[in-house]
């Protein structure tokens, strides 16, 4: 069971764990089994984002074209003018805005981070991200439609040198007594691989019998240039592979398959950046055949989005 995700914007990576030193003596022999800096476990980041190097190949398709216009106010905030255009789903107009606080956690990490965006009707989406602790990071995200609260998660990150706990908490309601909560677990058990679990339990009138609870183990082995992910529970499997073919030229392949629907999808994608021209063109294909492409040029401060 996934989780729901109240902006699309990915968040900042985590960031690494502080070195391990080896103990000062003496004698510093590599007879004696002292490890190197390369075989030191870094933490693997939170369970969730286990699948995210490779999705993030796939183009995320709509009917149409799209110009985004962004301008930078200062050092710490930034906003956003969208305009979609199409036949077939809604056209119209968001504004964004995206704020960075002061407290610098890294030179590519400060924190709190604000994202929003809202249009003329009042639909909303937003997401708080903040480092409440050097170990712990929280992260709040919500969604209005139609003036109506839809979506609340609250997800609290636990990163230890070389492991991640996580908490979501999604929509819980006291007064029906329904909700979903995630917990997970990611622990490197070499500077590779990676293994989990999630534990995912939901409550409501809707469920039948009330209640549910899943129980799926999670694996990720990482190299250079490779990362293959996936996971393994009662409902499905969910498998991911990404590879960066070179510098232009990222492959991404996902399988889905699903017990208790009977159906299994796979899926093949790519992405190609052209630094020079500023184009990026993400293209993917499955089983269903169903193709999507979408080309990205950027134009100074202005990004115009194709797709078909």
């Amino acid at each position: 069971m996934g989780n729901v995700h109240a902006y699309s914007a990915a968040p900042p990576p985590p960031p690494p764990p502080p070195g391990l030193s080896l103990p000062k003596g003496k004698d510093c022999d590599n007879n004696k089994g002292a490890k190197s800096t390369e075989s030191v476990n870094e933490n693997p980041g939170p369970l969730e984002d286990i699948h995210t190097k490779c999705k993030n190949v796939f183009p995320t398709c709509f009917e149409g074209a799209r110009v985004m216009l962004t301008r930078g106010l200062s050092n710490h905030f930034q906003i956003s003018h969208t305009i979609n255009m199409s036949s077939v789903t809604p056209s119209g107009y968001r504004f964004g805005a995206t704020y960075v606080g002061t407290k610098q956690i890294s030179p590519s990490e400060a924190y709190p981070i604000l994202l929003g965006d809202i249009d003329p009707s009042g639909n909303l989406n937003a997401t708080i991200i903040h480092q409440l602790h050097s170990k712990v990071q929280a992260k709040f995200g919500a969604q209005v439609q139609n003036s109506k609260f839809q979506v609340g998660q609250l997800t609290l990150n636990y990163k230890g040198y070389d492991y991640t706990a996580s908490c979501t908490i999604a929509n819980p309601d006291i007064i029906s007594g329904s909700g979903v909560l995630v917990l997970h677990y990611l622990q490197a058990v070499t500077s590779k691989l990676a293994l989990g679990s999630e534990l995912a339990y939901q409550k409501g009138p809707g469920i039948p019998g009330g209640e549910i609870a899943l129980l799926s183990a999670a694996a990720k082995y990482t190299t250079e240039n490779v990362q293959v992910s996936g996971t393994v529970g009662v409902s499905g499997v969910h498998l991911c592979y990404y590879q960066k073919a070179s510098k232009q030229l990222q492959i991404g392949v996902e399988l889905e398959a699903n017990h208790r629907m009977q159906e299994a999808v796979a899926s093949i994608g790519y992405q190609v950046d052209l630094p020079k021209s500023e184009v990026v063109f993400k293209g993917h294909v499955d089983t269903n055949w169903t193709v999507g492409a979408v080309l990205e040029k950027k134009i100074k401060s202005t990004a115009i989005y194709l797709s078909a």
